[in-house]
């Protein structure tokens, strides 16, 4: 039977074809991950010190905090996909491997959550405790 006939991808014998399609996602969301980096980093550069009052007003912005919502977006996903990928090599037990999936997908959708309602919270004045 060959490796790529419909009954051996059914069986897990051969290509499924999915992987090129997280290998792509996984480039995508590192290099909008880098490009939404440098403008964090430039941006915090030009704020004029860093205290709460100042990190905060500048936060409130939508100019900032729309791409730092982005940024929370593709850290998250990007984090997700990478550690998916170790999982899926190094672990072997399927029902460990799906349990460790389960486990990752809760703790990225949980703290990126949680971190995009922070951004959004400030963002709307709720920020100001």
């Amino acid at each position: 039977m060959a490796e790529g006939s419909p009954i051996g991808r059914v069986r897990g014998l051969g290509s499924a074809k999915s992987g090129a399609h997280h290998w792509w996602l996984e480039r995508l969301t590192s290099v909008s991950t880098l490009l939404l980096f440098v403008w964090l980093i430039a941006s915090v550069l030009r704020l004029p010190d860093l205290g709460h009052g100042t990190v905060t007003e500048w936060l409130a912005s939508p100019i900032a905090a729309v791409p730092m919502l982005l940024l929370i977006v593709s850290t998250f996903w990007h984090l997700k996909l990478g550690l998916q990928v170790i999982i899926e090599d190094y672990v072997h037990e399927e029902g460990l491997k799906l349990f460790s999936i389960t486990l990752l997908n809760f703790f990225a959708i949980g703290a990126g959550a949680l971190a995009f309602f922070s951004v959004l919270k400030i963002a709307f004045g709720g920020g100001n405790s």
